[in-house]
């Protein structure tokens, strides 16, 4: 009996650091590629990409490129479907930019470089809201009107928790089940 009494908080313990694992940030490289800010080959390509990654509070983005020929220009929405680069929110120009996302909602981004952005070299990630970070994401059909709808689950996601958190507690409760 003493033995159970010992093993429920352990396993409680166990439960909490698995559930803690899943909420870890992620780096997310933008178009997965390691030059990944450039004109894409396609105009909407990093959209594409983006549309594919649920990103969360506190993830960030790495935007890698040749800083001596562009950068990085956070905009809001009206500057980014115009490519105005005339007044950024923030400016990024080092080459290997890690930009934190923050807050939930959309991010807008643009590259500096002169024509870039006309052919495509802009990307739009949206920001799931901390009480949206489980939901099933809507149809594109659903959301085609709404500005801060949740992006699909990536392809790539943070299972590699899941099964840390899983196999953590499947030791714990071996070992607790000798002792």
């Amino acid at each position: 009996m003493d033995s159970l009494k010992t093993l429920i908080p352990c396993l409680c313990v166990v439960l909490l650091v698995s559930v803690f694992s899943f909420s870890e940030a992620r780096d997310f490289v933008v178009g997965g590629k390691k030059s990944s800010w450039q004109v894409p080959s396609s105009p909407d390509q990093y959209n594409k990409w983006a549309e594919k990654t649920r990103f969360q509070i506190g993830d960030s983005i790495v935007l890698k490129y040749d800083g001596k020929t562009d950068s990085v220009l956070e905009v809001t929405e009206e500057n980014y479907k115009s490519c105005n680069k005339s007044n950024p929110i923030k400016l990024y120009s080092d080459g290997n930019t890690k930009i934190t996302l923050d807050k939930s909602g959309p991010f807008f981004f643009i590259s500096g470089a002169e024509g870039h952005c006309d052919k495509g070299q802009k990307v739009e990630i949206k920001v799931l809201s901390s009480n949206h970070g489980h939901s099933p994401a809507p149809s594109p059909a659903d959301n085609h009107h709404l500005h801060h709808a949740p992006a699909p689950a990536p392809k790539k996601s943070g299972g590699s928790g899941l099964k840390a958190g899983f196999m953590g507690g499947l030791a714990a409760v071996g070992f607790l089940a000798f002792v």
